[in-house]
């Protein structure tokens, strides 16, 4: 116990040392409530951490990729014969995983880290929504992680085509035709991601955004999300009461937990046991690379682009439903999260008092797992409206039912604990906004009332 002791007073003086050479607290993420230590209130960190990991190996990769589609036959060794026609980009993927030390592991690494950020983004952004962070002030923060979420999917994009076998080839054709669906830009993005028309120009495009211009990007977005965060503190937890504050004091920040060094080693901590999981499921399932673009000799190739895209790539199978229909409505459900922070003006931030943006969460939510799942297990097969209909109707209609009656039995609940408490005045309309004269007593009033 001594020895203990010993030890934290000699690391207190230690870092306090240290904070004062480098003046540690002025430049230092704003420090932050005790309760947010969960992992739920960091998940935006768990996204970060996995972005750097993926700046790190990627940046290895690239001492050995070669971008270009002009045929080698020395880094391929013996997988494809001599004097092949395989392209430079698949040969140097081909080259990483079976003759760089740990390349395999690397590569694997790197790919599965993708899905893993893009996964991890999709979970912070969805907890985001029904917690209803987005509620001011934190109306662009919001918009920034939109557009982050967006930069994120473009990163994925970019990057499968970059080992430029036929089935990343085929995707990627996919997607520029539904890219160049979009109105007003699709015309200005043809010649940027197209070039002059040929393999290698759009590999070169596809490169120079996957390693530059989309990560300058989201480096800005990074830089602007986390300086909205620094302004505005962590959310406070959901609430029903409609005068809760969103923001700490300066008072309040002093007594929170500190950044440095409490914080850091808390994201620390989730930082490495995230790369643990990652090489370990890269170790025991490492990345099968597919045959080579241009490959005549292979069977025929189907179609798929990677698993984050599948819904939009299912979607165009429906029938009756062109690239333009498909583009207009990935641009519609962009737009409605984008701007949702001006959409939904309730005060109010706990999901059983937004019963009607929680059934359009719960429906986004099945439609794109729904899709996916469809686009994996039947892609190319085209889908009829009945079937259509009998597919996603159900969980929408359910949902919706479920969610009616969840909010209806707590809103007698509410209308109960009222009157309990005296509240029958504020009936019968179940959540009036608190009159002038009664602003700082009916919060304490409804906070008995409620569960």
């Amino acid at each position: 116990m001594g020895f203990e002791n010993w030890f934290n007073r000699t690391l207190n003086k230690v870092w306090g040392f240290v904070e004062d050479r480098t003046g540690m607290p002025k430049w230092a993420l704003r420090p932050q409530p005790a309760f947010s230590f969960k992992p739920s209130y960091w998940t935006g960190a768990f996204v970060f951490n996995a972005f750097l990991y993926q700046v790190v190996s990627g940046l290895l990769l690239l001492l050995y990729y070669q971008p270009s589609t002009n045929g080698t036959y020395l880094a391929c060794g013996q997988a494809v014969g001599t004097l092949s026609s395989a392209p430079a980009a698949w040969c140097s993927t081909y080259y990483i995983v079976h003759s760089v030390p740990m390349g395999s592991l690397l590569l694997s690494s790197h790919l599965y880290g993708a899905y893993a950020m893009i996964f991890l983004a999709i979970v912070h952004f969805f907890r985001g929504y029904y917690l209803g962070v987005y509620k001011a002030p934190r109306e662009f923060s919001w918009m920034v992680g939109t557009l982050l979420l967006l930069a994120t999917l473009g990163m994925g994009f970019t990057g499968y085509l970059l080992p430029y076998t036929q089935i990343s080839l085929n995707a990627t054709n996919v997607g520029l035709v539904l890219a160049l669906r979009l109105p007003y830009a699709g015309p200005l993005l043809g010649p940027l991601l197209l070039s002059d028309g040929t393999g290698q120009g759009l590999l070169s495009r596809m490169f120079a955004a996957h390693i530059l211009l989309i990560p300058l990007a989201l480096g800005a977005l990074v830089y602007a999300h986390i300086a909205l965060f620094e302004t505005h503190g962590i959310a406070p937890p959901a609430t029903s009461d409609p005068v809760q504050r969103r923001r700490f004091t300066h008072k309040e920040d002093e007594k929170h937990v500190p950044f440095m060094p409490h914080i850091f080693f808390y994201i620390t901590k989730w930082a490495l046991v995230y790369i643990g999981v990652l090489l370990g499921i890269a170790a025991l399932w490492p990345w099968q690379l597919p045959t080579y673009a241009g490959n005549l000799g292979a069977a025929a190739t189907v179609t798929e682009p990677d698993w984050y895209f599948l819904w939009v790539f299912k979607l165009v199978d429906f029938y009756g439903v062109t690239p333009v229909i498909a583009v207009g409505i990935t641009t519609v459900i962009i737009l409605f999260v984008l701007f949702l922070p001006f959409l939904d003006r309730s005060p109010r931030t706990h999901p059983r008092d937004r019963p009607f943006f929680v059934i359009i969460g719960n429906s986004l939510v099945a439609f794109f797992a729904t899709m996916t799942v469809w686009g994996g297990l039947t892609p190319g097969i085209q889908i009829l409206p009945l079937n259509v209909a009998e597919v996603l109707g159900p969980p929408v209609v359910v949902n919706a039912i479920v969610v009616f009656l969840f909010y209806r039995r707590y809103q007698a609940r509410y209308r109960a604990r009222l009157l309990a408490a005296g509240l029958s005045d504020r009936l019968p309309g179940i959540y009036p906004l608190p009159s002038p004269a009664r602003a700082t007593a009916a919060p304490r009033a409804e906070a008995t009332a409620r569960e």
